[in-house]
């Protein structure tokens, strides 16, 4: 049974004439992690927030279709429950601080605070997300001192500690230096292992490779590509909508265009060389 289902969705933004998603019909399963991939403007976000259940009810407009969550309509949902539910890391990480903490332990804390979490189960549950994400050094600064890449750091700690069983992540990376990038990357591992339910929009092919069950690839608002991690990055379809193949793929495809058996990562590759005995 999907823990999320798009069906036939369409979705206009207010006074805008031309549709941005068109007829979506889009699964996912408990416990998979799903990268999300296309051109810029191609409607990713816009996705996330139909996902999420901020359209129509924050950015308003013409919405199509159905969007089902554990079997319900999402638009049957209290927005401030699912959020209990639903994680949703938003691209743009100043968007997300709060603005009523002063620590960035609080307002790691503050989501927790407004679901009458028990302070000691609240406090426990802080502890181990800054532990989490190496936060420490930080931990009482105003979250307002923090660079871009801290700011993105904590938005995504106010999101795992609340332990959704579904957890967005639209470009959760883009305020990071590749270090950091590495990190974030390890975090959503440590997260699939504990069987979580993860949406990642990202432009870093070469990563979503490694760590995604399937790959969605959105074109001009629709559906051009869904499957497997390793069958879509190997097609080329992926290019021709507007995507990226990881350099290893796209590399190997340039020397044996008509391969039948594609590497999605250089571990793939290193493995298929040393069979071949290269």
């Amino acid at each position: 049974m999907s823990l999320l289902e798009l069906q036939h969705i369409s979705y206009r933004y207010p006074l805008t004439p031309e549709l941005t998603v068109k007829d979506l019909s889009l699964k996912v399963e408990p416990g998979e992690v799903l990268g999300i991939v296309g051109g810029n403007g191609s409607g990713k976000t816009t996705i996330c927030n139909i996902m999420r259940g901020f359209i129509p009810s924050f950015y308003k407009g013409e919405l199509e279709g159905k969007v089902v969550f554990e079997e319900q309509p999402l638009d049957t949902s209290n927005l401030g429950s699912l959020a209990q539910k639903i994680g949703y890391a938003f691209q743009n990480p100043f968007t997300q601080i709060t603005g009523v903490k002063y620590s960035v332990y609080d307002e790691i804390g503050y989501g927790l605070e407004n679901l009458s979490v028990p302070r000691e189960e609240a406090n426990n549950k802080i502890e181990q997300v800054i532990e989490l994400l190496n936060l420490q050094k930080i931990r009482n600064q105003n979250p307002y001192d923090l660079s871009g890449g801290q700011k993105q750091m904590v938005a995504l700690a106010s999101v795992i500690v609340l332990d959704p069983e579904l957890i967005i992540l639209d470009e959760p990376t883009s305020q990071l230096d590749p270090s950091s990038t590495l990190a974030v990357y390890d975090i959503v591992k440590n997260l699939k292992e504990q069987g979580k339910t993860i949406i990642i929009v990202d432009h870093k092919v070469d990563l979503l490779a490694q760590i995604c069950d399937e790959i969605a690839v959105i074109q001009d608002g629709q559906l051009a590509l869904k499957g497997e991690t390793h069958h879509v990055f190997s097609d080329k379809k992926v290019i021709e909508a507007g995507g990226q193949l990881p350099e290893v793929s796209d590399f190997y495809l340039q020397v044996h265009p008509e391969a039948k058996k594609v590497p999605v990562t250089i571990d793939e590759a290193y493995k298929m060389l040393k069979e071949a005995k290269v």
